[in-house]
């Protein structure tokens, strides 16, 4: 049976993932919280930030800039878009 969570990004009943996607307490909180399609959107959004921000994500300043935007987006006010940030137009 799927593992079911009250989705914080759609705020509905959803599938959550199969297992935490970080083995520490927001990897729970997480696991506990955000659906499987939310993850997946995230996952697009943070490859954005990397691009827009040109960061390298095996330095440590990348990292805890990532996890205060995956923070933001899941349990805060939204992860912040670039300023210079221009959508790709929609086919």
């Amino acid at each position: 049976m799927a593992h079911m969570v009250q989705c914080v990004k759609f705020g509905r009943q959803m599938e959550g993932l199969d297992e935490p996607p970080f083995d520490n307490e927001l990897g729970r909180k997480i696991y506990d919280n955000v659906s499987k399609q939310a993850w997946m959107q995230w996952g697009e959004h943070q490859k954005m930030l990397m691009n827009e921000y040109r960061l390298q994500p095996w330095k440590k300043e990348a990292q805890e800039f990532l996890a205060q935007q995956l923070q933001a987006y899941f349990f805060g006010e939204g992860s912040q878009l670039p300023a210079e940030y221009v959508p790709p137009p929609a086919h």
